[in-house]
């Protein structure tokens, strides 16, 4: 049997390598990849197109989609002013906003199964008429568990809630993950549920309140950078039975 197709948003940035410096790439760190294959899926990796309504197209090829890692969403998404942390967008950053958020749509209009995976999450959130806390140590004291260093992925506990998809995945035991974020989900979107937190209140996943969902489930955490397949295998599965 094929493997499913699932394809993953990508990073606009400027690289450098071989003789190139500086250029404009639309690139992905190799641990996304890496991911999805251990999840038994094939790999496309899907840059922000010039035109957002070819997201409907795209994802109508594809079994799955993942929404990766990334610069901060835009305030203006969510009706939000900019607070002093968050990052200011570009013209990069905002066609990537707009391209992620008509692919979400599209991915749930056609029940295509959706992992999102830290920024992936707030953008889910945001999609769906959510909002986010824009900095997350100012709520939390100070405190910077989430996002320790610059350039470094901390770790901290999770939990998923038992009785949702995430805890059937995952289990209810305490996991410990790879973390990398100053933003998190404040007002739940539309249709979505809590379905693990971070021992001090954060939301650290959310899934889909539709019980015929085929998948539809974000983390705040990083599980590219961990060793454990299971969320990859879930997106992978639900993305073979459709």
């Amino acid at each position: 049997m094929s493997r499913p197709l699932i394809g993953v948003t990508t990073y606009v940035s400027r690289a450098s390598w071989g003789v190139w410096h500086d250029a404009p790439a639309e690139l992905l760190p190799r641990q996304y990849a890496a991911l999805v294959r251990a999840g038994g899926g094939l790999v496309a990796m899907l840059p922000p197109d010039e035109e957002p309504d070819a997201a409907a197209e795209a994802v109508s090829r594809l079994d799955g989609v993942v929404i990766a890692g990334g610069p901060d969403v835009a305030p203006a998404r969510y009706r939000a002013a900019a607070d002093p942390h968050t990052q200011t967008p570009d013209g990069d950053s905002l066609a990537r906003d707009a391209w992620e958020s008509a692919l979400i749509h599209a991915a749930i209009e056609q029940r295509v199964p959706l992992l999102g995976i830290c920024r992936g999450m707030q953008l889910l959130n945001v999609a769906l008429g959510g909002t986010l806390t824009q900095h997350l140590p100012d709520v939390l004291g100070g405190s910077k568990d989430h996002s320790p260093v610059p350039g470094v992925y901390g770790r901290h506990i999770v939990s998923a809630v038992p009785g949702t998809r995430t805890a059937e995945i995952l289990g209810t035991e305490k996991l410990d993950v790879p973390t990398y974020h100053h933003q998190s989900v404040a007002t739940l979107g539309a249709g979505l549920r809590v379905s693990a937190h971070a021992p001090d209140g954060t939301v650290e996943a959310l899934e889909s309140t539709a019980p015929d969902s085929p998948f539809l489930l974000a983390v705040q955490w990083h599980p590219e950078q961990d060793d454990d397949p299971r969320l990859a295998q879930a997106l992978v599965a639900a993305a073979s039975g459709r």
